[in-house]
């Protein structure tokens, strides 16, 4: 039977550390400061926002909250993120997708200076982690390695799999493994042979949005697996991508969904927010 990495524990570990770092920093008079703009009253949007500012006060960070109407043109939240851009109060910028479609959601990430982008979206910052020499990272693959790291298992040397190539996480993912010295396949909808190049899998990382798509066959005994997907079932349930009751048996270590990776993006949220203010203020 898996053992269970719990993203609850983990993520109030990182939180932890953060509100220490950032109480050292409140001592010499710098405050943190994340920006969240919110357009359109997109439900799951609104809990996502809602869930930062509870992380923001938890860790000892101020808040800005802008919540715009759905009628939003992008010149208006253009001419909002240069303002952020400007604000020394402000460190992070995140704006919460997705935007309604009269808005360029490109444009928008460009426009947020690459000191302040703690989605680590914008090229500048993708660019980085593609040559390794990066000071933020999307916050849901940082989250996935925290986790990986908890189980005390050694990424060197082994055979990975990321199920996905998105650019959020796919993509970074499977850069942060490689940064490892792990051994790296991507696969996604075209690839041939999925279930063999998942079972040789040492670590197994499902981004792929499809629920129970990876089947207990496709799991190597003692695996760790990373289920990073969130579907909400026709009974209202929420479920991952990786069939949890069919691959807990077999894997070596695994995380639930939800209470797995959920917890752990916001967590390097804050992680993120701070190590901007640091290097904001030169400490970085």
């Amino acid at each position: 039977m898996a053992q269970l990495i719990s993203g609850k524990e983990v993520s109030a570990q990182v939180k932890e550390r953060v509100r220490a770092q950032a109480e050292e920093l409140k001592a010499k008079g710098i405050e943190i400061g994340l920006a969240v703009v919110i357009v359109g009253d997109n439900p799951a949007s609104r809990v996502y926002v809602n869930s930062k500012k509870k992380a923001c006060e938890a860790v000892g960070f101020n808040s800005y909250e802008y919540a715009l109407p759905e009628e939003t043109t992008e010149q208006e939240l253009l001419d909002l993120v240069q303002v952020l851009n400007n604000d020394p109060k402000v460190n992070g910028i995140l704006v919460q997708l997705p935007l309604p479609k009269q808005i360029n959601e490109e444009a928008i990430i460009n426009a947020i200076s690459a000191e302040k982008d703690v989605d680590a979206f914008h090229p500048m910052n993708v660019g980085k982690i593609m040559i390794g020499s990066y000071a933020f990272l999307p916050c849901t693959p940082a989250g996935a390695m925290e986790l990986i790291d908890s189980t005390g298992v050694d990424v060197s040397g082994k055979n990975c799999v990321v199920i996905g190539r998105s650019n959020i996480v796919g993509k970074p993912m499977a850069m942060l493994l490689l940064h490892r010295s792990g051994t790296v396949t991507i696969c996604h909808s075209r690839t041939q042979n999925l279930k063999e190049i998942c079972r040789n899998a040492d670590i197994l990382v499902a981004a792929v949005g499809r629920a129970n798509f990876v089947t207990a066959d496709m799991v190597k005994p003692g695996a760790v697996v990373i289920d990073v997907g969130i579907n909400r079932m026709e009974d209202g349930k929420l479920c991952g991508d990786v069939d949890f009751a069919a691959v807990e048996p077999i894997a070596g270590y695994i995380t639930p969904v939800p209470g797995g990776v959920g917890p752990m993006t916001i967590a390097m949220l804050m992680q993120n927010t701070l190590t901007a203010a640091k290097q904001q203020n030169g400490l970085g």
